[in-house]
C-alpha cells in the first residue's frame, strides 16, 4: 500500500512538472497571472485594518466630535485599495483565460500532429473513443483547472495566511479564539469531502454506463424490437438509473452539508469573537474597531480553506488528465525517414511489384506472414483470397508501408520499399476499403478529395461508370448535395462513391479491400465491368471474400496461416481441386442445393 501511495504521488508530481515544462511562454504569463492574484488578495487583506481605524474614529467621535478629514483620507485609501484589488483581479482573470485558451490550442495542435506520427500498431491497442476523450475531455479538464484552481489556490492561500498573520498582528488572544472557534467546522468539512468523493466517482461511473447503454440500445433499436427485448433493456436501464439516483442523492446530501456548515462555522466564529472581543473592550484591552476587523478576518480565514480543498480536487483531476495526454504525446513514433532520398514519380512507374520472403508479426514471436513471395507484373489484376485471419489485409498494410517488415523486402519497380518514404509510397497507391469514409461536404468534394486537378467532367464520367450518376441527379442539388451523418445515401451507394473517388485517381497501383462487400449483386457486376476498364494500365490488388468477383483476375494468391498455399488463375485453381476449389464451391453450395 505504501509503495502504491508513493507511485501515485510520483505520477502526480511528474504530471505537474510536465505541465509546467510544456510551454515556457505560457508559464511566464501564468506566473504573472498568479502574482497578480497574490497582490489582489494581499490588498483585500489590508482592507479590514483600515475599516478598524474608521470604526475607532467614529467611536471616539461620541466624545470629541467626528474627524471628517481623517475618515475621508482613510476612505480614499480604502477605495484605492479595493479598486486596485479589483483591477488586479480582472487582469489576472483575463490573463488566465488567455493562457488557458493558448495552452489548449497548443496541446490540441500537438495531439493532432502526433496522430499522424504514430504507427498503426499504436491504434491497435487503443480505441478511437479513448483518443477523442483525450483531445476533448482531458484537455478541457486541464484548461478548466488552470483557469479556476490555480488562481483560486494562490488567492485563497494568500487570504488564509494573510488573515492569520493580520489577526495575530492585531490581537493574539482574539486570533486564537477565532481559529479555535472555526477549526471544528473545518475538520467536519474535510471529513465530508473525503466521504462524499466516492459517491461522486460512482455518479460519473453510472453516467458512463447509462450513456453506453442508451447508445447501445438506440444503435441496435431494430434488433431490440425484433427479439422483443424491451423489458430486459428497460430493466437494465432502471437498475443503472436507480443506482445513479442513490449515489447522486448521497453525494448531493453530503456536499450540500458543506455550505450550511461553513455558514454556521463562520457565524459561530462571529459570535465568539463578539463575546470575547466585548469583554476585552470593556477591560480596555482592545479598541472596538478590532472586533469589526476580526469579523472580516474570520471570513477570509474560513472561505479560503474550502476553496483550497475544492481546488486540490480539481488539480488531482487535471494531473490524471495530463498523465493521459502526455502518455499519448510521448508514445513511440514511426521511424524517422529524413535520410531517405529516393523518390518515385507516379508517372514514371511501370507497375511491377515483387514480394521477397516477406515476414511480419503484430506481436513479437507470433508470425502472421511467413516468407511471403510473389511477382506481380505491370497492369495485372491480383486477387488475394483466403479464410479470415489468413493475412490478406496484412499484406496490403505492408504494401502501403503502414507497418514495417520484420524481414524480407517489397520491390516497387525494383526499388526497395525501405528506400522510399511512407508519403512517397502512398502517392503511388489508390485504396478502397470495406468501411466507407465520407466527410461532411458536397458529393463533388468527396470524390475530388485532396485531388484538385480533377475536373467536374471526370467526376461525372466516373459516377456514370459505377452507376451513381442517375441517383445523384435525382438529389435536390445534384453533385453539390452536401453529405453528412444524416445524409441520404445507403451503405452501398457510399461504397460506390468511394470507388468513383479511386477511379479518378491517377496512380499506378490500385487496392480494393472488400470494396464491393456493401453493394448488391447487380451493382457488383456493374462495378466489376467499370473496374476492368479503368484498371487498365494499373496494377490492381483485390481482397475479396466473394470469390465470384475475382474470376477474371490475372493471378489469384490463395493464403492460409500467412503463407501462399496456391496461386494461379481461376480455372487453373478449380482444376487442382485444392483449397481454393473448396472455398469457391462452399460459397455456392447453398445456392446449388
Amino acid at each position: 500500500m505504501h509503495n502504491r501511495k508513493n507511485e501515485i504521488a510520483k505520477d502526480f508530481k511528474g504530471s505537474i512538472k510536465k505541465l509546467i515544462k510544456y510551454n515556457k511562454v505560457i508559464v511566464r504569463l501564468l506566473l504573472i497571472s498568479l502574482v497578480l492574484s497574490f497582490i489582489s488578495s494581499l490588498l483585500t487583506i489590508i482592507g479590514p485594518d483600515k475599516l478598524k481605524d474608521i470604526t475607532n474614529i467614529i467611536r471616539e467621535s461620541f466624545t470629541t466630535g467626528i474627524d471628517l478629514v481623517k475618515i475621508k483620507n482613510i476612505t480614499i485609501v480604502l477605495v484605492i485599495i479595493y479598486l486596485l484589488s479589483a483591477i488586479f483581479s480582472y487582469i489576472q482573470g483575463f490573463l488566465m483565460t488567455s493562457v488557458t485558451a493558448r495552452f489548449q490550442k497548443n496541446m490540441r495542435n500537438d495531439i493532432s500532429k502526433k496522430i499522424n506520427l504514430l504507427p498503426l500498431s499504436y491504434f491497435d491497442k487503443i480505441t478511437v473513443g479513448d483518443i477523442l476523450s483525450r483531445v476533448t475531455n482531458d484537455v478541457d479538464t486541464i484548461g478548466f483547472t488552470m483557469t479556476q484552481s490555480l488562481s483560486s489556490i494562490v488567492g485563497s492561500t494568500t487570504l488564509l495566511i494573510g488573515s492569520v498573520i493580520m489577526m495575530f498582528y492585531t490581537n493574539w488572544l482574539l486570533a486564537i479564539t477565532a481559529i479555535l472557534s472555526t477549526i471544528i467546522g473545518l475538520v467536519l468539512v474535510v471529513v465530508i469531502i473525503i466521504r462524499s468523493q466516492k459517491y461522486f466517482n460512482e455518479v460519473q461511473k453510472s453516467l458512463g454506463e447509462m450513456n453506453g447503454h442508451i447508445e447501445e440500445v438506440f444503435s441496435g433499436h431494430n434488433v431490440v424490437k425484433v427479439y422483443n427485448a424491451e423489458d430486459e433493456t428497460n430493466k437494465r436501464f432502471d437498475d443503472i438509473n436507480n443506482h445513479l439516483f442513490e449515489c447522486g442523492r448521497k453525494s448531493q446530501f453530503l456536499s450540500g452539508l458543506m455550505h450550511p456548515l461553513m455558514g454556521f462555522t463562520g457565524n459561530f466564529g462571529y459570535v465568539v469573537v463578539c463575546v470575547v472581543g466585548s469583554i476585552l473592550v470593556l477591560n480596555k484591552t482592545i479598541d472596538f474597531g478590532v472586533i469589526v476587523a476580526f469579523m472580516m478576518y474570520i471570513k477570509f480565514f474560513t472561505r479560503p480553506l474550502m476553496q483550497i480543498a475544492q481546488s486540490f480536487t480539481g488539480i488531482q483531476s487535471a494531473a490524471a488528465a495530463s498523465e493521459r495526454v502526455f502518455e499519448f504525446l510521448e508514445a513511440s513514433e514511426m521511424s524517422d525517414e529524413k535520410e531517405i532520398t529516393d523518390v518515385l514519380n507516379a508517372r514514371d512507374i511501370k507497375g511491377n511489384l515483387t514480394f521477397q520472403n516477406v515476414g511480419f508479426s503484430y506481436v513479437k514471436g507470433k508470425k502472421i506472414i511467413k516468407n511471403f513471395s510473389a511477382n506481380v507484373k505491370s497492369g495485372e489484376k491480383i486477387a488475394i483470397v483466403g479464410p479470415t485471419g489468413a493475412g490478406k489485409t496484412t499484406i496490403v498494410n505492408l504494401l502501403m508501408k503502414f507497418y514495417d517488415l520484420d524481414n524480407g523486402d517489397i520491390l516497387i519497380d525494383n526499388h526497395s520499399i525501405h528506400n522510399l518514404t511512407r508519403e512517397n509510397v502512398h502517392d503511388l497507391f489508390t485504396m478502397v476499403l470495406q468501411d466507407t469514409w465520407i466527410f461532411e461536404g458536397t458529393i463533388k468534394e468527396n470524390i475530388r478529395y485532396n485531388n484538385k486537378n480533377i475536373t467536374d467532367e471526370e467526376i461525372i464520367d466516373a459516377c456514370k461508370k459505377v452507376g451513381l450518376h442517375h441517383l445523384i441527379k435525382t438529389l435536390p442539388k445534384g453533385y453539390d448535395t452536401i453529405l453528412n451523418d444524416s445524409d441520404n445515401l445507403s451503405a452501398g451507394e457510399k461504397q460506390l462513391l468511394t470507388i468513383a473517388r479511386a477511379m479518378i485517381s491517377q496512380k499506378p497501383y490500385l487496392i480494393l479491400d472488400e470494396a464491393t462487400s456493401n453493394v448488391d449483386t447487380r451493382t457488383e457486376e456493374l462495378v466489376a465491368k467499370a473496374m476492368d476498364k479503368l484498371s487498365k494500365g494499373k496494377t490492381s490488388f483485390i481482397i475479396a471474400h466473394r470469390l465470384s468477383t475475382i474470376r477474371n483476375a490475372d493471378l489469384i494468391l490463395v493464403m492460409n496461416n500467412g503463407d501462399i498455399i496456391e496461386q494461379g488463375k481461376h480455372e487453373e485453381l478449380l482444376k487442382k481441386n485444392g483449397f481454393y476449389a473448396e472455398l469457391y464451391n462452399s460459397q455456392f453450395q447453398d445456392i446449388l442445393e
